[in-house]
């Protein structure tokens, strides 16, 4: 009997510490949340209401019937997925090339793909900054996206190609036997194969491009071209006061989509890392 009560009281030590530390991740998100139902004097009292009471819709009816809002809602999304649509179609190729092809100095080449993530972005916006002006680049969703590309990329090559090692290469030679060129081969046969992969890539892809900051905000620099990430950080921060009401209600709004991706697409990014994680 006290064996059974000893375990029992560890499981409640285990659970009560779970809670805890479940409370004070999501204490951020459910502030923010409360926030945005606040005017920003109310959100200024001491001590703080930690309580929902005497909520107010004054935050999003302004979100909603201020146009430019609604433009870096529109520029965020364009962005995000021109991007992705970039790495899933530059990465199936580079991850099918490496995959399948016996290239000189591919292990060299597949390593210097990936240093590239470890390089900072400011090192390489001064000449990213020069590179766009000469191309007229600057405040074009097409600058941006290729920007985010560069850092997006390298991790979705090394992901795909570890999917494309786990299907058999008998599979191409019987499409070779068939007539099926290596484009037919890998569109009609290989991708469909591939649908965990491209999610998880596409996913990881959109992320990374909505929460982008830094190059949003030295390539997009008109007010109409800005997206979330920007337009959050520069609409309510002013020299004579912070408008914290409207910057946590416009924040909620960019926070939906990724919670929308991660609600209805999660088991297929989890399915997607484990299965290509190991090569059968």
């Amino acid at each position: 009997m006290k064996m059974i009560k000893r375990k029992d009281f560890k499981k409640l030590l285990i659970y009560l510490a779970v809670i805890f530390i479940l409370a004070i991740a999501l204490f951020p998100i459910y502030w923010m949340v409360l926030s945005s139902f606040k005017s920003s004097p109310r959100l200024m009292v001491m001590p703080p209401k930690f309580l929902p009471i005497n909520l107010e819709l004054d935050n999003y009816k302004k979100i909603f019937s201020v146009s430019k809002y609604l433009i870096f809602f529109r520029n965020s999304v364009i962005v995000s997925l021109g991007t992705v649509g970039i790495c899933l179609v530059t990465s199936v190729l580079a991850g099918y090339s490496f995959s399948r092809f016996k290239v000189p100095g591919k292990n060299f080449a597949m390593t210097g793909i990936l240093s590239i993530q470890m390089f900072p972005v400011v090192a390489i916006l001064l000449s990213l900054y020069t590179f766009y002006i000469k191309f007229h680049l600057l405040n074009t969703y097409l600058g941006l996206m290729l920007a985010d590309t560069t850092f997006a990329l390298p991790l979705c090559i090394w992901l795909l190609k570890s999917f494309f090692d786990t299907i058999p290469r008998s599979l191409d030679e019987a499409a070779c036997i068939d007539g099926c060129g290596r484009m037919k081969t890998l569109i009609v046969i290989i991708l469909p194969l591939l649908k965990p992969g491209l999610l998880a890539v596409g996913i990881y892809t959109f992320i990374l491009s909505w929460d982008d900051f830094l190059f949003s905000l030295i390539i997009m620099n008109q007010d109409n071209m800005k997206t979330l990430p920007v337009g959050i950080a520069q609409s309510f921060m002013g020299e004579l006061g912070y408008d914290y009401g409207g910057m946590m209600t416009l924040s909620v709004i960019a926070s939906v989509p990724i919670l929308l991706v991660f609600i209805f697409l999660q088991r297929y990014m989890i399915a997607g890392l484990t299965k290509g994680a190991v090569k059968e």
